[in-house]
């Protein structure tokens, strides 16, 4: 029996780098989950989820209003601590703590403190994959989103993506995670999958350590 894979990823990026799409390839990619006799899936979880409101496109762990700060910081608290007592398991996450910071800085102006967080994930081997494009490509991104998008309107404005990309790089760059970044801007999910796992095969963050 080989090593136990035992990866944990976040997926980071504005909307339109196909973040979604690359966390399902990686949850079947055999370098990442194993090589598998029948279909089953790792936990993928994201902080995109509008669990705050009861209709569609709503609040969530990322848009929350400041009245909904402490929930918020509930949820976090609530998901590191299941991530640390389930050490040796794999987790994808699409968008989370960065999204937040960069929504709430940009929609509110307030700026959250998540260095405990970060000290927490990165305790127990979370990597972070910053998915990015060149701002020319997200037209074509938007075309392909369009065929199945249920809210297309949420697409309409390019230079919100654009500006968002730029201040999550900043944020990304301030992390303390072991992270990369990823550029998306030819659209290929399984190449995208590929070069995450020789990422983390390189770093040691497809198996866990001993706590």
């Amino acid at each position: 029996m080989g090593k136990k894979l035992c990866p944990k990823i976040i997926l980071e990026g504005t909307r339109l780098t196909f973040k979604t799409e690359i966390a399902f390839a990686l949850n079947e990619h055999p370098r990442i989950v194993g090589k598998r006799k029948y279909r089953y899936h790792s936990p993928l979880i994201s902080g995109e989820w509008c669990g705050f409101t009861n209709f569609p496109w709503g609040r969530g762990l990322i848009n929350f209003e400041p009245d909904e700060k402490e929930r918020a910081m509930e949820t976090y608290r609530t998901w590191m601590r299941l991530f640390e007592l389930l050490p040796y398991y794999s987790w994808i996450i699409d968008r989370f703590h960065i999204s937040t910071l960069v929504y709430q800085k940009r929609v509110y102006g307030t700026e959250y403190d998540f260095n405990w967080l970060e000290k927490r994930l990165k305790a127990v081997g979370f990597h972070l994959v910053f998915c990015k494009r060149d701002p020319e490509t997200f037209r074509d991104a938007r075309r392909e989103r369009l065929k199945v998008s249920g809210n297309p309107s949420q697409y309409d404005d390019l230079n919100l993506f654009v500006a968002e990309q730029e201040q999550m790089e900043k944020v990304v760059g301030q992390s303390i995670l072991p992270k990369m970044a990823l550029d998306i801007s030819d659209s290929d999910i399984q190449k995208a999958a590929g070069r995450i796992a020789d990422w983390l095969e390189s770093t040691g963050g497809l198996w866990a350590d001993d706590y």
